[in-house]
């Protein structure tokens, strides 16, 4: 018999209770360079040539993740863009792992590239809907092997 790891029930602020996550299946590991996994290292077991990028889209899901834990601020509004905008740039980071790690798939490259543009835009359309500047214009990939240098 398994033990029950349930969390015991949270209050939102609205006051409706949600059961808070079981992370009991998702304790921290070490990824690379001091930087920790949400439970799970993908890099282990995987085939050497594979590694590199295993362990840039790990921390990039890493980051994404703990970015988009935000304290509630009361404007719906403001709280959403606030966590989109992390997940919007996870995407970004991991459609750049894909092109820099020789994904070959020539479908694959070009929404990878895709994804790269279109959430960069959409992260500036969010920026700018909470009163924040745009970020700074970037150079766009175009050739997946531009970023594999």
């Amino acid at each position: 018999m398994g033990q029950d790891h349930a969390a015991p029930a949270a209050k939102s602020p609205a006051g409706h209770e949600h059961a808070a996550p079981d992370t009991s299946a998702h304790s921290a590991a070490p990824v690379a360079h001091g930087h920790v996994a949400a439970g799970h290292d993908t890099a282990a077991g995987a085939p050497e040539h594979e590694q590199p990028f295993l362990l840039e889209n790990d921390e990039a899901m890493v980051r994404m993740m703990t970015d988009m834990t935000i304290k509630a601020s009361g404007d719906i509004d403001r709280d959403f863009a606030l966590m989109m905008i992390p997940h919007h740039q996870g995407a970004v980071d991991m459609a750049k792992a894909y092109l820099r790690h020789g994904g070959d798939d020539p479908v694959l490259q070009r929404l990878a590239q895709e994804i790269i543009v279109e959430q960069i835009q959409e992260i500036a359309a969010m920026q700018m809907a909470i009163g924040n500047p745009a970020p700074a214009p970037a150079p766009v990939p175009t050739q997946a092997a531009a970023l594999r240098k």
